[in-house]
């Protein structure tokens, strides 16, 4: 681990994230809950948004309660806003601008296991305006998958309810 002062090198922060995460799938959850919120309380509440966002879209995952996966959802979103919002890098706000369909899926398919269909469909059509900006690549086909599921499951499937004429499915 590499830390100055007692504080976590910030290029070691995402590669940290991404040790747990592999933790994570291949199946260890509750190790993996441990570890991110160590990473969690090492970044702080204030700590670099783009860090926050990962951690906590990530951190969600792990929950076993499903309002603390959207309260986790919820911080991930709002980090994000700050991304865009603030003073970031043009890479940062690039990556947090492809994540946001995904971040709106989350949150909708939490507020569907929580019963809430009106903010479910609120952040699945959220996410498929933000995914008409993905790349057509394996990343953009996934969310797109993932959009028509939730749509499936909400009961809004059908022709042209995807994405806007002219646009990419």
């Amino acid at each position: 681990m590499a830390e100055r002062q007692g504080r976590t090198v910030p290029d070691a922060v995402p590669t940290r994230i991404g040790q747990v995460v592999m933790l994570h799938h291949a199946g260890d959850r509750e190790e993996a809950r441990h570890r991110f919120l160590d990473l969690w309380s090492e970044i702080g509440v204030h700590g670099d948004p783009l860090y926050r966002c990962t951690l906590a879209h990530y951190l969600a995952d792990t929950q076993d309660d499903p309002a603390d996966e959207l309260a986790w959802d919820l911080r991930a979103l709002s980090a994000a806003q700050e991304v865009m919002e603030g003073p970031s890098s043009r890479s940062d706000g690039l990556a947090v601008r492809a994540f946001h369909p995904s971040l709106h899926l989350n949150l909708a398919d939490d507020y569907l296991g929580l019963g809430r269909y009106d903010a479910a469909r609120t952040h699945l059509a959220r996410a498929r305006e933000a995914a008409v900006a993905l790349a057509d690549d394996s990343y953009g086909d996934g969310v797109w998958a993932a959009i028509a599921r939730l749509e499936r499951r909400l009961g809004e499937g059908g022709p042209g309810s995807r994405t806007p004429p002219g646009q990419r499915p």
